[in-house]
C-alpha cells in the first residue's frame, strides 16, 4: 500500500498531473452531457460491447480518476485505471483508422483517408495522455500532492517500511 504514495517526483509533476487530470475529468463530464455523440451513441457506433453500461462506467472512471490525479491522490491507482481507459480507446478507435478496416469488432469512423499519418493525427492526444500517464505511474504524484503529504503526515507511521 505503501509504494502507492512513495514519490520522489519533483514538484513540477504537478503540471503533469493538471494536464492529464483535467483532459480525463473534462471527458467524463462531457460523456454525461452529451451522451450521443460521446457515450452511449459512439460507443455503439464504435462496437463496444454494452454501450449503456460502458458508456456511464466509462465517463464515470474518466470523471473520478482525473480528479483524482489533478489533487495528486491515489496517482499511481488512477494512472492504471486511465491508462487502460486510454489503450482501448487507441485499440477500438486508431488501430481501425491505421488499417482503413474495422478491427477486433470494433467498427471504422468515416474520415477523409486512412493509414499511418490519419491515426497519427487522430491519436496524438490519446498518444501524449498515455506517455503523461506511463510517467505518473513510474514516478508517483510529485511533492505537491496529497499522495506526498499522506507520506510525510502521520499516516507514515502506520506503514512498515517499503521493499524495494
Amino acid at each position: 500500500m505503501r509504494e502507492l504514495f512513495v514519490t520522489d517526483a519533483p514538484a513540477a509533476t504537478i503540471l503533469v498531473r493538471i494536464m492529464a487530470g483535467s483532459v480525463f475529468l473534462s471527458e467524463g463530464i462531457q460523456k454525461f452531457l452529451y451522451p450521443e455523440d460521446l457515450a452511449v451513441g459512439r460507443f455503439t457506433k464504435i462496437g463496444i460491447p454494452a454501450p449503456e453500461i460502458m458508456g456511464p462506467f466509462v465517463g464515470g472512471c474518466e470523471a473520478v480518476f482525473g480528479a483524482l490525479l489533478i489533487v495528486g491522490l491515489l496517482t499511481r491507482l488512477a494512472a492504471i485505471v486511465l491508462l487502460i481507459d486510454i489503450s482501448v480507446a487507441i485499440v477500438s478507435t486508431k488501430i481501425p483508422v491505421l488499417l482503413g478496416r474495422g478491427f477486433w469488432g470494433f467498427s471504422l469512423m468515416k474520415l477523409p483517408r486512412y493509414g499511418f499519418w490519419s491515426m497519427m493525427h487522430e491519436a496524438r492526444t490519446d498518444l501524449s495522455m498515455w506517455l503523461g500517464l506511463l510517467f505518473l505511474l513510474i514516478v508517483g504524484a510529485g511533492r505537491w500532492s496529497f499522495d506526498a503529504a499522506l507520506m510525510r503526515g502521520r499516516a507514515r507511521s502506520q506503514w512498515p517500511p517499503a521493499s524495494r
